[in-house]
Protein backbone atom coordinates (compact mmCIF):
# COMPACT_ATOMS: atom_id res chain seq x y z
CA UNK A 1 0.00 0.00 0.00
CA UNK A 2 2.79 2.21 0.96
CA UNK A 3 6.23 2.79 -0.94
CA UNK A 4 8.65 5.23 -1.16
CA UNK A 5 11.79 6.35 -3.61
CA UNK A 6 14.47 8.48 -2.02
CA UNK A 7 16.20 10.70 -4.49
CA UNK A 8 19.36 12.07 -3.22
CA UNK A 9 20.18 16.14 -4.04
CA UNK A 10 22.70 16.83 -7.01
CA UNK A 11 25.12 19.26 -7.14
CA UNK A 12 25.14 21.33 -10.26
CA UNK A 13 28.55 20.38 -11.26
CA UNK A 14 27.39 17.03 -11.52
CA UNK A 15 23.93 17.89 -13.40
CA UNK A 16 26.16 19.15 -16.23
CA UNK A 17 27.45 15.57 -16.78
CA UNK A 18 24.20 13.84 -16.73
CA UNK A 19 22.85 12.24 -20.46
CA UNK A 20 18.94 12.65 -20.52
CA UNK A 21 18.50 9.44 -18.92
CA UNK A 22 20.23 10.48 -15.58
CA UNK A 23 18.42 13.81 -15.80
CA UNK A 24 15.37 11.53 -15.88
CA UNK A 25 16.27 9.40 -13.12
CA UNK A 26 17.15 12.23 -11.05
CA UNK A 27 14.69 14.91 -11.13
CA UNK A 28 11.99 13.36 -12.99
CA UNK A 29 9.22 11.79 -10.87
CA UNK A 30 6.31 9.38 -12.88
CA UNK A 31 4.59 6.67 -11.63
CA UNK A 32 3.24 8.47 -8.59
CA UNK A 33 -0.39 7.65 -8.60
CA UNK A 34 -1.32 4.35 -8.85
CA UNK A 35 -4.95 2.56 -7.79
CA UNK A 36 -5.00 1.31 -3.89
CA UNK A 37 -1.48 3.10 -3.39
CA UNK A 38 0.42 5.39 -1.73
CA UNK A 39 3.67 6.29 -3.51
CA UNK A 40 5.76 8.80 -2.18
CA UNK A 41 8.86 10.07 -3.15
CA UNK A 42 11.69 11.62 -0.60
CA UNK A 43 13.72 14.19 -1.38
CA UNK A 44 17.13 15.38 0.02
CA UNK A 45 15.96 19.07 -0.85
CA UNK A 46 15.13 20.59 2.56
CA UNK A 47 13.54 17.16 2.80
CA UNK A 48 10.76 17.85 0.59
CA UNK A 49 8.19 14.87 -0.06
CA UNK A 50 5.90 14.21 -3.15
CA UNK A 51 3.53 11.97 -4.15
CA UNK A 52 0.14 10.55 -4.60
CA UNK A 53 -2.24 8.63 -2.74
CA UNK A 54 -5.53 6.92 -5.54
CA UNK A 55 -8.08 4.64 -2.82
CA UNK A 56 -10.17 3.69 -5.23
CA UNK A 57 -12.19 1.15 -3.29
CA UNK A 58 -10.06 0.81 -0.24
CA UNK A 59 -9.11 3.41 2.43
CA UNK A 60 -5.68 3.74 2.41
CA UNK A 61 -3.76 5.28 5.29
CA UNK A 62 -0.59 7.23 5.76
CA UNK A 63 0.64 7.12 9.15
CA UNK A 64 4.69 5.82 9.84
CA UNK A 65 6.84 6.74 7.16
CA UNK A 66 10.31 4.40 7.98
CA UNK A 67 12.64 7.50 5.89
CA UNK A 68 11.84 10.27 8.45
CA UNK A 69 12.33 7.70 11.25
CA UNK A 70 9.49 9.50 13.50
CA UNK A 71 6.18 7.47 14.99
CA UNK A 72 4.16 9.18 12.18
CA UNK A 73 5.24 10.68 9.17
CA UNK A 74 3.52 14.08 10.41
CA UNK A 75 4.95 14.45 13.85
CA UNK A 76 7.57 16.72 12.31
CA UNK A 77 6.30 17.56 9.47
CA UNK A 78 2.99 19.98 7.40
CA UNK A 79 1.19 18.60 4.42
CA UNK A 80 -0.55 19.93 1.78
CA UNK A 81 -2.86 17.63 -0.26
CA UNK A 82 -4.15 18.77 -3.78
CA UNK A 83 -7.11 16.54 -5.06
CA UNK A 84 -6.92 16.68 -8.78
CA UNK A 85 -9.38 12.99 -9.02
CA UNK A 86 -13.18 13.02 -8.51
CA UNK A 87 -14.52 14.06 -5.05
CA UNK A 88 -12.73 12.45 -2.76
CA UNK A 89 -12.23 12.49 1.19
CA UNK A 90 -9.24 12.75 3.69
CA UNK A 91 -9.34 12.52 7.44
CA UNK A 92 -7.43 13.37 9.75
CA UNK A 93 -6.94 14.51 13.42
CA UNK A 94 -10.74 13.47 14.03
CA UNK A 95 -12.18 15.55 11.50
CA UNK A 96 -12.69 14.17 7.66
CA UNK A 97 -12.50 17.16 4.57
CA UNK A 98 -14.58 16.52 1.52
CA UNK A 99 -11.90 17.19 -1.59
CA UNK A 100 -13.70 18.32 -4.75
CA UNK A 101 -11.21 18.64 -7.85
CA UNK A 102 -8.97 21.18 -7.19
CA UNK A 103 -9.35 21.90 -3.85
CA UNK A 104 -6.02 21.82 -1.17
CA UNK A 105 -6.05 20.55 2.36
CA UNK A 106 -3.52 21.38 4.82
CA UNK A 107 -2.55 19.89 7.47
CA UNK A 108 -0.40 20.90 10.33
CA UNK A 109 2.53 19.28 12.53
CA UNK A 110 1.56 16.42 15.19
CA UNK A 111 -1.70 15.74 12.83
CA UNK A 112 -1.40 12.14 13.42
CA UNK A 113 -2.74 9.38 10.59
CA UNK A 114 -4.26 10.58 7.19
CA UNK A 115 -6.34 8.78 5.66
CA UNK A 116 -7.85 8.52 2.40
CA UNK A 117 -10.98 7.68 0.16
CA UNK A 118 -13.71 8.07 -2.21
CA UNK A 119 -12.60 8.98 -6.18
CA UNK A 120 -10.16 10.71 -5.07
CA UNK A 121 -6.56 11.50 -6.66
CA UNK A 122 -4.70 13.21 -4.40
CA UNK A 123 -1.36 14.62 -4.59
CA UNK A 124 0.81 15.18 -1.45
CA UNK A 125 3.66 17.39 -0.46
CA UNK A 126 5.08 17.67 2.59
CA UNK A 127 7.97 19.56 4.24
CA UNK A 128 9.62 19.66 7.88
CA UNK A 129 7.83 21.66 10.01
CA UNK A 130 9.26 23.34 13.68
CA UNK A 131 6.08 25.01 14.35
CA UNK A 132 2.02 23.62 14.30
CA UNK A 133 -0.63 25.60 12.49
CA UNK A 134 -4.33 24.73 11.98
CA UNK A 135 -5.64 21.99 9.53
CA UNK A 136 -7.00 24.40 7.22
CA UNK A 137 -9.57 23.11 3.39
CA UNK A 138 -8.91 26.23 0.86
CA UNK A 139 -11.52 25.39 -1.74
CA UNK A 140 -11.76 27.06 -5.05
CA UNK A 141 -14.16 29.53 -4.11
CA UNK A 142 -11.56 30.82 -1.07
CA UNK A 143 -7.81 30.66 -2.78
CA UNK A 144 -6.80 33.82 -4.11
CA UNK A 145 -6.04 34.54 -8.07
CA UNK A 146 -3.43 36.57 -9.74
CA UNK A 147 -3.64 36.92 -13.38
CA UNK A 148 -0.57 37.14 -15.27
CA UNK A 149 0.96 37.25 -18.61
CA UNK A 150 -0.51 37.75 -22.34
CA UNK A 151 -1.51 36.41 -25.59
CA UNK A 152 1.32 38.25 -27.46
CA UNK A 153 3.52 36.32 -25.80
CA UNK A 154 1.78 32.96 -25.66
CA UNK A 155 1.81 33.12 -21.54
CA UNK A 156 -1.47 34.28 -20.50
CA UNK A 157 -2.13 32.59 -17.30
CA UNK A 158 -3.84 32.22 -13.80
CA UNK A 159 -2.00 31.77 -10.72
CA UNK A 160 -4.11 29.98 -8.25
CA UNK A 161 -3.23 30.49 -4.24
CA UNK A 162 -3.85 28.08 -1.89
CA UNK A 163 -0.73 27.47 0.86
CA UNK A 164 0.05 31.04 1.00
CA UNK A 165 0.75 33.97 2.91
CA UNK A 166 -2.46 35.76 1.43
CA UNK A 167 -4.48 33.23 2.14
CA UNK A 168 -3.24 31.05 5.41
CA UNK A 169 -0.06 30.60 7.71
CA UNK A 170 2.10 27.52 6.94
CA UNK A 171 5.28 26.69 8.56
CA UNK A 172 7.42 26.87 5.14
CA UNK A 173 4.66 24.80 2.93
CA UNK A 174 3.92 26.58 -0.28
CA UNK A 175 1.67 25.28 -2.80
CA UNK A 176 -0.58 26.21 -5.50
CA UNK A 177 -1.21 25.59 -9.26
CA UNK A 178 -1.10 27.35 -12.34
CA UNK A 179 -3.45 27.22 -15.29
CA UNK A 180 -2.67 28.24 -18.67
CA UNK A 181 -5.35 29.96 -20.92
CA UNK A 182 -6.29 28.97 -24.58
CA UNK A 183 -3.10 29.59 -27.10
CA UNK A 184 -0.30 29.99 -24.27
CA UNK A 185 1.67 27.52 -23.67
CA UNK A 186 4.87 29.29 -21.57
CA UNK A 187 4.93 28.88 -17.85
CA UNK A 188 7.37 30.94 -15.69
CA UNK A 189 8.32 33.02 -18.11
CA UNK A 190 10.81 34.89 -17.39
CA UNK A 191 12.70 32.30 -15.94
CA UNK A 192 14.24 32.33 -12.18
CA UNK A 193 16.01 30.70 -9.36
CA UNK A 194 15.28 31.19 -5.71
CA UNK A 195 18.59 30.31 -4.26
CA UNK A 196 16.72 30.03 -0.58
CA UNK A 197 14.42 27.34 -1.93
CA UNK A 198 13.77 24.16 -3.31
CA UNK A 199 10.46 23.59 -5.70
CA UNK A 200 8.66 21.06 -6.94
CA UNK A 201 6.03 20.92 -9.90
CA UNK A 202 3.35 18.44 -10.94
CA UNK A 203 1.94 19.01 -14.10
CA UNK A 204 -1.21 17.89 -14.43
CA UNK A 205 -4.86 18.48 -16.59
CA UNK A 206 -3.13 17.22 -19.92
CA UNK A 207 -3.79 15.08 -22.71
CA UNK A 208 -2.38 11.36 -23.16
CA UNK A 209 -0.47 12.31 -25.77
CA UNK A 210 0.38 16.15 -24.76
CA UNK A 211 3.66 16.34 -22.83
CA UNK A 212 5.50 19.74 -21.42
CA UNK A 213 9.30 21.19 -22.47
CA UNK A 214 10.33 21.59 -18.76
CA UNK A 215 13.39 23.84 -18.65
CA UNK A 216 15.98 23.20 -15.54
CA UNK A 217 19.66 23.22 -15.03
CA UNK A 218 21.77 26.48 -14.23
CA UNK A 219 20.41 29.46 -16.19
CA UNK A 220 24.17 29.40 -18.31
CA UNK A 221 23.80 25.23 -18.60
CA UNK A 222 20.19 24.66 -19.20
CA UNK A 223 18.67 20.92 -19.72
CA UNK A 224 15.29 19.58 -20.28
CA UNK A 225 12.78 17.17 -19.37
CA UNK A 226 10.14 15.95 -21.33
CA UNK A 227 7.16 15.46 -18.84
CA UNK A 228 3.71 14.11 -19.43
CA UNK A 229 0.16 13.69 -17.61
CA UNK A 230 0.53 13.58 -13.69
CA UNK A 231 4.53 13.39 -13.84
CA UNK A 232 6.53 16.03 -11.37
CA UNK A 233 9.67 17.69 -12.15
CA UNK A 234 12.22 18.39 -9.11
CA UNK A 235 13.26 21.53 -8.97
CA UNK A 236 16.88 22.29 -7.05
CA UNK A 237 17.39 25.86 -5.56
CA UNK A 238 20.04 26.09 -8.16
CA UNK A 239 17.96 25.79 -10.89
CA UNK A 240 15.46 27.24 -13.01
CA UNK A 241 12.50 25.76 -13.58
CA UNK A 242 9.95 27.17 -16.59
CA UNK A 243 8.67 25.07 -19.90
CA UNK A 244 6.13 25.34 -23.11
CA UNK A 245 3.52 22.20 -23.03
CA UNK A 246 1.11 20.74 -25.81
CA UNK A 247 -2.22 22.02 -25.22
CA UNK A 248 -3.98 22.97 -22.24
CA UNK A 249 -2.52 21.95 -18.86
CA UNK A 250 -1.95 23.36 -15.31
CA UNK A 251 0.87 22.66 -12.87
CA UNK A 252 1.05 22.51 -8.98
CA UNK A 253 3.73 24.09 -7.43
CA UNK A 254 5.16 23.74 -3.86
CA UNK A 255 8.06 25.14 -2.59
CA UNK A 256 10.29 24.52 1.13
CA UNK A 257 13.37 26.17 2.30
CA UNK A 258 14.41 29.68 4.65
CA UNK A 259 11.53 32.27 3.51
CA UNK A 260 7.56 31.78 2.30
CA UNK A 261 8.02 35.13 0.35
CA UNK A 262 6.59 33.71 -3.15
CA UNK A 263 8.20 36.47 -4.86
CA UNK A 264 11.96 36.51 -3.44
CA UNK A 265 13.11 35.31 -6.89
CA UNK A 266 16.07 36.09 -8.89
CA UNK A 267 14.64 36.74 -12.40
CA UNK A 268 16.47 35.52 -15.33
CA UNK A 269 16.14 36.70 -18.86
CA UNK A 270 15.52 34.82 -21.97
CA UNK A 271 18.45 36.58 -23.50
CA UNK A 272 20.42 35.63 -20.38
CA UNK A 273 19.67 31.85 -21.26
CA UNK A 274 22.32 29.26 -22.46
Amino acid sequence: MLTVETRHAIHPAHAKTMDTAALRDNFLTEGMFADGEIRLVYTHYDRFVMGGAVPGAKTLVLDVVDETKTPSFLDRREMGIVNIGDTGMVSADGETYTLNSGDVLYLGMGTGAVSFSGAGRFYITSAPAHAKFPNKLVTLADCVEVKMGDVENSNKRTIKQFIHPNVMESCQLILGYTSLEDGSVWNTIPSHIHDRRMEAYLYWGMDDASRVLHLMGEPTETRHLMIANEEGAISPPWSIHSGAGIGKYTFIWAMAGDNVDYTDMDFIQPEDLR
